[in-house]
């Protein structure tokens, strides 16, 4: 049985960085070894700015009071929280150039790699997931 989890973060909603960050913690926080893949819209999940302003989808106000009410952790909490318990953290080098960011525009500690760095890691990991 692997000790592994792979995620693959493709789209920056407020949703789907919970998802991300909720599961890699959990995932961590229970002994296993997680790499996080940041690509597309995903990099907002990490990128220094972008991530205090994740979009949530139309009608969700009532879970944004919820967040609020049950003082859930922010974003930068849970980026900070899951590098705490050893998440790794993969800004996808093609996405970063096409986007001409660097790696000084990311959350400090990411590594920059391509889609063959994160499968030399996925390979033998379960569950992969992608949010």
């Amino acid at each position: 049985m692997t000790n592994k989890v792979a995620i693959i973060a493709s789209n920056g909603g407020l949703f789907d960085a919970y998802k991300v960050f909720n599961i890699a913690t959990a995932a961590a926080a229970t002994e296993k070894e997680v790499e996080v893949f940041f690509t597309f819209e995903g990099l907002n999940l990490i990128h220094k700015q972008g991530m205090h302003s994740l979009p949530m989808p139309e009608g969700s106000e009532a879970i944004a009071e919820g967040f609020a009410k049950t003082n859930a952790p922010s974003i930068p909490q849970l980026v900070e929280m899951a590098q705490e318990l050893g998440v790794k953290f993969i800004g996808c080098q093609m996405t970063m150039d096409v986007m001409g960011l660097t790696k000084g525009d990311f959350v400090d500690g990411i590594e920059v790699g391509g889609a063959v760095t994160f499968l030399e890691f996925a390979k033998d990991a379960a569950p992969t997931l992608t949010f």
